[in-house]
């Protein structure tokens, strides 16, 4: 087993289930201390459980005072942050005239809103030299009908991704983003208007569109982040990494 990470600390932020959750456990592996979050309480004691060493606590990303006790905690059980991994986010479907402001604040307020303050709270508590590491989704780039507001909300975070990037150079932080395309997680079964037979025609039509002909797992997305986190990729910042299947570079 690699050891990269060795007696790093490491905070993901959305680590109870799906690519927060493999990243948690791979990241353990590898010899990291790590503190999860997650607003679930049973599937968050659950994930703890299953990482070595973990610490834990129950936090709603889009609560911007609940961020900063997360901060506090993460600062008494770490120390000063060497990754940091902001993987919360929700989805959501509607074509463009069913979109109401409490669909589009709700998916904003988790999948923009919220990351991006916890950036902003994150970075006293970061090393120079450290890094962050964003889930984005190739919907940002992807035009898919009725993802208006979820794909908004991504291109947003892809945005303040590169700008962070380039604030964060005098600190050597550097700031990426893995994109996933169509990827098994239970993330699909929580699309805010969607019905099961709605996910699972959406499951169906996403092994369609993939080139490589099947969704990605958890756990390859999983191992992007830690690359990207890695020393591995000292050279690399400010990027947005297609982890698609082909889906964007091959369309």
């Amino acid at each position: 087993m690699s050891n990269r990470f060795d007696n790093k600390a490491v905070l993901i932020l959305g680590g109870n289930s799906g690519i927060g959750l493999a990243a948690a456990k791979l990241f353990a592996d590898e010899g990291a201390r790590v503190m999860i979050t997650g607003r679930n309480q049973e599937t968050l004691a659950q994930a703890q459980n299953s990482i070595n060493g973990s610490v834990a606590m129950t936090a709603d990303i889009a609560d911007i005072e609940a961020t900063d006790a997360v901060m506090l905690r993460a600062s008494e059980c770490l120390g000063e942050l060497d990754v940091l991994f902001i993987n919360a986010g929700v989805g959501g479907f509607a074509p463009i005239d069913a979109v109401t402001p409490e669909f589009w604040d709700e998916i904003h307020s988790v999948n923009l809103k919220g990351c991006f303050f916890a950036l902003q709270k994150a970075l006293p508590l970061m090393k120079d030299g450290a890094a962050v590491v964003l889930t984005g989704s190739i919907g940002s780039v992807v035009a898919v009908p009725g993802n208006a507001a979820y794909a908004a909300a991504k291109a947003g975070l892809r945005a303040m991704a590169r700008i962070a990037a380039k604030e964060l150079l005098p600190r050597q932080i550097r700031v990426n983003v893995v994109s996933p395309g169509p990827t098994d997680t239970p993330l699909l079964n929580r699309n805010p208007g969607m019905t099961d037979a709605d996910v699972e025609a959406l499951r169906a039509h996403m092994q369609t569109v993939v080139p490589l002909g099947r969704m990605g797992t958890a756990d390859e997305q999983a191992r992007s982040v830690l690359f990207l986190a890695s020393d591995e990729a000292s050279f690399i910042t400010g990027i947005d990494m297609m982890v698609d299947g082909g889906c964007v570079e091959l369309a």
